[in-house]
């Protein structure tokens, strides 16, 4: 009976969960500006999606700042691992703490104080106009964070006396990270790369208070939002949930590859 139960409870929770995503699906193929009719199957809102450009601008900025950011957020995260490893439990315990404030922390703390610290430094030295580069610079330190949680357990699964034993048969310090450390960790890389993509791709919070006037999709998704609801915005959703399933599904093949090997 208690089994009877918790799966009816199961579906209920994913019926909540999955039924409205699903009901947008449908109706970015409705013919119908009506939610409520069906008017019959159709492209026409992912082609009026495609013509328009201020969307089409919103979505290259989005894709590049995802880029650029989940790549810098591979770097520091992973040198951030490197460092902890070889450094003392006490620091290292310090350093993990550290990196779990960002995550925790809500996002609009992170977006205000960014906001704030931008404005400062471009009154003071004339740089960093909130923009393209501001954005950037703020997802990849919230991206950050991820990418870390994700090569810290590879990198602790690795002997610390094999990049010793390289560097002992004449490997340089950074020949014996290239050579041996990083095929060891880059399942874990590749992997917060792609949580750092989604992620920077899903936020709106952060961007909302460091982009100036550059315009996100997020961004433009709530734009569109303020002044009506097109059925434009379902196409876009559309697109966005598949996007973020698919890096979903990369991620959980990558990590299937590990346990196989």
């Amino acid at each position: 009976m208690k089994k009877i139960i918790y799966k009816l409870f199961l579906n209920v929770v994913f019926l909540f969960l999955y039924a409205p995503i699903f009901i947008l699906m449908i109706n970015s193929f409705n013919n119908s500006k009506s939610r409520a009719v069906w008017g019959g199957f159709t492209f026409r809102w992912y082609e009026a999606l495609v013509k328009n450009h201020a969307i089409l601008q919103a979505a290259e900025n989005t894709l590049i700042i995802a880029l650029v950011s989940s790549l810098i957020a591979a770097i520091l995260g992973t040198i951030a691992c490197v460092g902890l490893v070889n450094s003392r439990k006490f620091f290292q315990n310090f350093l993990i703490n550290l990196n779990n404030i960002p995550i925790i922390n809500p996002e609009i703390v992170v977006g205000i104080s960014s906001m704030i610290f931008f404005v400062i430094i471009y009154k003071l030295t004339g740089f960093l106009k909130p923009g393209l580069t501001t954005l950037i610079i703020s997802h990849s330190t919230f991206c950050a964070p991820y990418v870390f949680l994700s090569v810290l357990p590879k990198i602790k699964q690795i002997t610390p006396q094999i990049p010793e034993a390289a560097q002992d048969l004449g490997c340089t310090p950074f020949k014996a990270f290239y050579k041996v450390l990083l095929p060891e960790i880059m399942p874990g890389i590749i992997t917060g790369i792609m949580m750092s993509f989604t992620m920077s791709i899903d936020d709106f919070t952060i961007s909302y208070f460091t982009s100036g006037s550059v315009q996100t999709l997020p961004l433009a998704i709530y734009s569109m939002t303020r002044k009506s609801i097109s059925p434009e915005i379902n196409a876009l959703s559309t697109i966005f949930f598949f996007t973020v399933l698919l890096m979903l599904v990369i991620i959980n093949l990558i990590n299937d590859d590990i346990e196989w090997i």
